[in-house]
This record gives structure tokens, sequence and C-alpha cells, in this order.
């Protein structure tokens, strides 16, 4: 399956009821069309399939059937308009897959100079999450309904009924301007990571603020890891770019 279409997949999947991954390129949830079935709650009859170079949707209980691409639009608008454009960016082109070239506006970024949200230490699970890992929570911030306060900053999140509490890791620029940021799930059933990047033309990397380029910088994987390294960034590109 495609990589992208693997991403969006994962971003949708908490509003998907049910949802499991069967085996590579399957997933099964119940589905959102038809509601599956009123009277027997564990019926799960919606699937996410691989065909070729394509993802396809197909419910056995109301017949339903369109491609990722329709099937992400009907769901979520504004996260089928970020899937539009990295598929654009690939060049993915095909029948089950057709895509108006976008337009692009630019305008110089408007920076936070700060979040406006309380440091992790200030609740009790955030501060237990963060101290068992060895790290401070001064550092973090937390966000009691993330989704909402997500959509303060940007519209990203058209449906916020399923919010939930989240430890934010800021993103900054070389200069401390804060460019993006990343929402920390600390519930086990919820996708791990979400990442809102403000400003597209800034690399995605955890540590611009504090990394001296004139010396060598040691890449890890997550945000978290790079605050044990001596000069180390993390990279912050592998989950949801919003």
């Amino acid at each position: 399956m495609d990589l992208i279409d693997s991403k969006y997949i994962g971003l949708i999947s908490s509003r998907l009821q049910k949802f499991k991954r069967v085996k590579n390129d399957l997933y099964n949830f119940r589905c959102c069309f038809c509601g599956d079935s009123h009277r027997n709650k564990n019926k799960a009859r919606g699937y996410l399939y691989s065909v070729k170079n394509n993802t396809n949707f197909k419910c056995h209980n109301c017949g339903a059937s369109l491609s990722f691409n329709n099937f992400l639009k009907d769901m979520d608008s504004t996260l089928h308009k970020q899937y539009s454009l990295e598929k654009f960016k690939e060049g993915y082109t095909g029948k089950n897959f057709v895509v108006e070239t976008p337009t692009f506006e630019f305008s110089k970024p408007n920076f936070i100079k700060k979040i406006n949200l309380p440091k992790a230490s200030s609740n009790n699970v955030a501060k237990e999450y963060l101290e068992n890992r060895k790290l401070n929570p001064e550092r973090f911030y937390f966000a009691e309904k993330f989704q909402e306060w997500v959509n303060t900053q940007k519209q990203t999140f058209n449906n916020i009924i399923k919010d939930e509490s989240r430890i934010i890791i800021p993103l900054y620029t070389f200069s401390g301007e804060l460019y993006g940021f990343q929402g920390r799930a600390l519930n086990k059933n919820s996708i791990k990571y979400i990442t809102i990047i403000l400003d597209d033309s800034i690399p995605k990397l955890y540590g611009l603020n504090t990394v001296n380029p004139n010396e060598t910088v040691y890449i890890v994987e997550g945000p978290f890891d790079s605050e044990f390294v001596k000069n180390g960034i993390a990279m912050c590109g592998a989950w949801c770019r919003c």
C-alpha cells in the first residue's frame, strides 16, 4: 500500500468504530455510511484494501464502494486537502485518484510567540509520564482538549466530539520562533503522535533552537529521545502533518 495512503488511514482511524488492521494493506471497521448494524454493535463490515497502486473502500453490508481519495473527502475535507497536496507532490494520478493542481498562496507566516497552555507539570498524569521517562515536565505543555486548542492556532479538525488531552511538544525555529508542535497522546488506544506544522518551509525537526550546527549534530527518531543526546535533534515528520 502507498505510504501516503497508510499515513492518512492512520490519521482517520480514530474516527472509525472498531477499527483494526487485519493484515498488510487490509483494514476493517464499522461502515461509517450505513452504520453497519444497529442491532449488533460488534458487526464491522467496512474495509480499506489495496488494489495495485490504489486504496479502495468497500462495505459488505450496504455495498458502498469508493476510492480512499473519495472516502477521505467524505470523512474530513480539511484532511483530504492535505492528502491531495501530498499525492500531487508525489505525482500520483490514475482513475481512482484525480486531483486538480492545487493553488499555492504564499504569505508571510505569523508565528505564535508562545504557547498559551499550562506546562505539563500542571497535570498529574502528564507530569508522571514525563518524569517516568526522566524528562523535565517544565519543557513541555499540556492541552486538556487537544483538537479544540489546535483549531485556535490553525483550523485542522472539523469534528472534535472525540477530543482528548495530550502533551504538547513545541517545535521552534533556529531563532526560537514557534513554527509547529506535536501532541503526544496519554491514552494508549489513541494515535501516539499528531504533528501540526504552521510553516511548511521549515524542516520538521525538534531541537533547532538548541542545536549547535558548528558541532557534530546527532539525529534521532523522537523528540523525547533527543533530550538525552548532546547536540541532538529529532525528526518529526513520520505521523501527521496537518
